[in-house]
């Protein structure tokens, strides 16, 4: 079927909340409000680490679907929207390493870690929004410069059909998306493992990487040298999602501060959400997909949060961005009764 690119062009705002640029220093004021969730959204329209440069519109193809009411009308309050800025660049072979524009992702998820380590210490949660899922390296580091400062440990649960844990050395496409897992755990081109001064971000003891269905086979090398728990989507099939999410909550640990969920959108089945930049057949289904994040919220320890690989370009009138909105909602806690 020939996929019917919708308008992109966010809706006139008409609410209160802050509305920013990268840049700015969240921490100075404090946005909790007690009985009442708060979320700062960071859109970061970046296409630099794939192929695909429609990715870059996710952000506003989300604007149009009306992510920041929707959340709204949950009863959750948007204190701030950031926009990353993203440098206009092709995707040119870095002389220093085997992949893809480091220099300018490096620039990103330093404005992309800044904001969120912000939005954490404003009591708020950071939900970043994408573009491609190079974005995490940033969104990661973030948190846990932040759980650092306060001497805690948080807990990396990953929904993916991929892996993203391919390195320098093991790439073929040379993309940063197919790496920020592994730049999480340390591996990787030292300017993105080393952002905010440390690294590893996370042990691969408190990761989990849920719905792999196409990984190369480098990466089952370095998952099974990192100690990153991975339900494939055969484990799905066979213990059923809902046990699979006990299970990841259980592998990340009780002792642990919060956790970051890093969603990228083509876990889910193409039939059900074309919009991605790599799809992949066979992967989660609709309400197998709301039951896995209401689970998540229900544990209460969700505190940021990726949304990526929306590509308006491959959608068919903007359903994968309202199905991702529907799932931030689930995330945030949305019920039936």
């Amino acid at each position: 079927m020939k996929s019917q690119q919708s308008s992109i062009e966010p809706p006139t705002n008409t609410s209160s909340r802050t509305q920013e640029t990268s840049g700015e220093n969240l921490a100075d004021t404090e946005y909790t409000q007690p009985g009442k969730t708060t979320v700062t959204l960071i859109y970061v329209p970046l296409h630099l680490g794939g192929s695909h440069r429609g990715v870059s519109m996710g952000p506003a193809a989300m604007r149009v679907a009306e992510v920041a009411e929707r959340i709204e009308a949950q009863g959750c309050t948007v204190v701030r929207e950031i926009e990353i800025n993203v440098p206009a660049s092709v995707c040119w072979w870095d002389k220093q390493s085997a992949t893809r524009c480091v220099p300018e992702i490096t620039q990103v998820s330093q404005e992309v870690a800044q904001a969120v380590e912000g939005a954490l210490a404003s009591g708020t949660i950071p939900i970043t929004i994408g573009g491609d899922h190079s974005l995490a390296i940033g969104s990661i580091a973030g948190t846990a410069n932040y759980y650092r400062q306060l001497k805690q440990t948080f807990g990396l649960i990953w929904f993916d059909a991929h892996g993203d844990i391919n390195t320098p050395d093991t790439t073929q496409s040379g993309n940063v998306h197919g790496m920020p897992f592994a730049v999480a755990l340390g591996k990787g081109d030292q300017r993105l493992t080393q952002l905010c001064g440390f690294s590893p971000k996370v042990p691969g003891g408190k990761s989990v990487l849920i719905g792999a269905r196409d990984l190369d086979p480098p990466e089952r090398d370095i998952i099974n040298e990192s100690g990153v728990t991975v339900f494939t989507i055969r484990d799905i099939d066979h213990l059923g999602l809902g046990r699979v999410t006990d299970l990841a909550l259980g592998a990340v640990g009780s002792e642990i501060a919060g956790i970051h969920l890093s969603f990228d959108l083509d876990v889910i089945d193409p039939d059900i959400a074309p919009g991605v930049s790599t799809p992949a057949r066979g992967g989660l289904n609709y309400r197998e997909s709301h039951l896995a994040l209401s689970l998540l919220a229900e544990s209460r320890l969700v505190r940021s949060i990726d949304l990526v690989e929306l590509n308006p370009a491959f959608d068919i009138q903007n359903r994968t961005a309202d199905l991702a909105v529907e799932l931030l909602l689930s995330i945030l806690g949305k019920t039936i009764l």
